[in-house]
């Protein structure tokens, strides 16, 4: 059943919506009457649909359309989601929803991505309050999957659980905000620290670059996998929090912090301000700009991927509920993905060491296909690879779509051999082959043995059909 999502503002937020909606299958309408919309949306969705696969091994749902309608109601006809995402002044928004709630399905989910009003102030003068909520993003939101989830005592607990549903299965992780409170969570903390950055700069004590530094190279780094009160907790050592408060807890009364006391927001202030960032960034272009942080952030998501921690657990876990049995054909399509930033070396291209990367993918999804999955590894048992040779045809580069084929030569006792080939997806170009021959291993002694029957047999049924294919 086609999914459906209504943007209702096409602005950076707004596009950043349509292109996670999109690239996870939804078919999506857009209503904006500024006449750059389409393109603007266009070129979010180009940055999108090129570094969101980065991050996923499992093959990408087939991407969604993203239409551009010409009246409100004709977006939001017959719409599951509802995603409104118009400037920031109260009256606006509340002719918006009037209007959505006009045509919308009663229990269609709509939600507003404002940071600034609580859901209970949106939903004054509302047909149907309890389908308004808040569904705070953080830029860019095809890659950031945090969403502040805050509905108001008068929103239908139905709809709020079917909108962290739809969230969850888009990617994103839904924050439960249980009581309304202004600039709900995050935003009080990011409003903490561009205060204090503001008095810093201000009274002369460091640059806006020092300040950036001093986060990026710092504590960001920390927070971006522990957050706050885990990476205090660490800072506490053995002894843990308690130590930590205990030694730092009185500086909480020392006279560090203006956050009480706010600078004046004046022409020189903000001068300033502006003048040392054209210094810091202003040689560099707005997308080289974008560019480098879904760069960046894609090789940090996936780093965390790696150690199943924080945000990169979050995409393990999609990246597992994305994946499907491999079909039948000879041969079977083992591997569907896209290479991402963190797998090319300095000449711009796939690092030889991340073929055999992709080729181990690609084995060890058909072993999951044969009964060899990961409760068997677990229970003691695996195949081994005692030898390979890849051969590299052509060059393979951040952002291509890529699969691989995989053909069973061998399957029989404890052998396994296989035939991979990577293919470029666009023109089905062979960009490298494996011969790779593998050993069944009990985990246990670390020497060779049978496989278990099921395994066996299921290994010895799939060669057997391979073999025939290949006469």
């Amino acid at each position: 059943m086609t999914k459906v999502a209504a943007i209702i503002g096409g602005g950076v937020i707004g596009g950043g919506w349509a292109a996670r909606f999109a690239l996870m299958g939804w078919e999506v309408r857009v209503f904006d009457p500024d006449p750059e919309a389409e393109r603007k949306i266009n070129e979010v969705m180009a940055n999108a649909a090129r570094v969101l696969p980065m991050l996923y091994e499992a093959p990408m749902p087939k991407h969604g359309t993203i239409t551009f309608v010409g009246t409100l109601a004709d977006a939001v006809a017959g719409a599951d989601w509802i995603q409104e995402s118009v400037p920031e002044r109260l009256d606006i928004k509340h002719k918006v929803i009037a209007d959505i709630q006009a045509a919308c399905p009663d229990d269609a989910v709509l939600a507003s991505s404002t940071s600034g009003f609580k859901p209970s102030e949106l939903q004054q003068g509302a047909k149907h309050a309890g389908q308004i909520m808040v569904a705070h993003p953080f830029n860019p939101v095809y890659l950031l999957p945090l969403i502040e989830l805050v509905p108001s005592v008068a929103s239908d607990d139905s709809i709020v659980a079917r909108a962290k549903d739809i969230l969850t299965e888009i990617g994103m992780y839904p924050l439960h905000v249980r009581a309304e409170i202004d600039a709900h969570i995050a935003d009080r903390f990011l409003e903490a620290v561009w205060r204090e950055a503001l008095w810093l700069v201000k009274d002369g004590i460091a640059t806006t670059e020092e300040i950036d530094n001093a986060i990026r190279y710092g504590f960001g780094l920390r927070w971006a996998q522990m957050g706050l009160f885990e990476t205090y907790r660490v800072a506490g050592g053995e002894a843990g929090m308690r130590h930590f408060m205990a030694q730092f807890g009185p500086c909480l009364s020392w006279p560090w912090t203006k956050l009480m006391d706010v600078p004046e927001f004046t022409d020189d202030l903000v001068d300033l301000i502006a003048d040392q960032s054209d210094a810091q960034s202003g040689a560099v272009g707005i997308r080289d700009l974008e560019r480098l942080r879904d760069n960046n952030l894609v090789a940090i998501l996936r780093a965390l991927k790696q150690q199943d921690a924080a945000a990169g657990k979050l995409i393990r876990d999609h990246d597992d509920s994305l994946r499907g049995p491999l079909g039948e054909e000879v041969p079977l399509v083992t591997v569907r993905r896209v290479v991402p930033v963190d797998w090319t070396d300095m000449n711009g291209h796939m690092n030889e060491g991340r073929y055999g990367q992709l080729f181990s993918d690609a084995s060890e999804e058909l072993m999951t296909h044969i009964g060899a999955d990961r409760a068997y590894v677990e229970a003691g048992n695996s195949y081994f690879t005692a030898e390979t040779t890849i051969k590299y045809l052509a060059e393979t580069h951040a952002g291509e779509e890529i699969y691989v084929t995989t053909r069973v030569v061998i399957g029989q006792g404890k052998k396994l051999k296989l035939w991979h080939q990577m293919h470029r997806s666009s023109d089905d170009t062979v960009l490298a082959t494996c011969d790779q021959f593998l050993l069944h291993v009990s985990l246990d002694t670390r020497r060779s043995c049978p496989p278990l029957p099921q395994v066996a047999d299921a290994l010895e049924r799939l060669a057997a059909r391979h073999a025939e294919a290949g006469e």
